[in-house]
C-alpha cells in the first residue's frame, strides 16, 4: 500500500539522461559524474533500473541502481 503522505524524490530514470551529479565522498580521486546512459531493460515492459556514470575528468563509467543517486549521502544533484 503506497503512503501518499511520504516526501517523494522527484527523480524519474527517464529524465536522467545527461544529468550532472556530484559525489559526496569522491570515487578513485573523482567527484564530477554525468549520466552518460540510461540503462533499456529487455523486456522493455520492466522498469528501468540502472544507469552508467561517466567521470568528468577520466571518462571512466561506472554501473550503478539509479536510485542510489536520490541517496543525498552519497549523491548531490548538479556540480557543487
Amino acid at each position: 500500500m503506497p503512503d501518499h503522505g511520504a516526501k517523494r524524490n522527484p527523480l524519474s530514470p527517464k529524465k536522467l539522461l545527461l544529468t550532472k551529479w556530484t559525489a559526496v565522498a569522491p570515487r578513485h580521486r573523482e567527484k564530477h559524474f554525468v549520466v552518460a546512459r540510461v540503462i533499456e531493460p529487455e523486456p522493455p515492459a520492466v522498469r528501468v533500473e540502472q544507469v552508467e556514470l561517466e567521470a568528468v575528468h577520466s571518462g571512466k563509467v561506472y554501473r550503478m541502481h539509479w536510485r542510489e543517486l536520490t541517496d543525498a549521502t552519497l549523491w548531490r544533484q548538479g556540480w557543487v
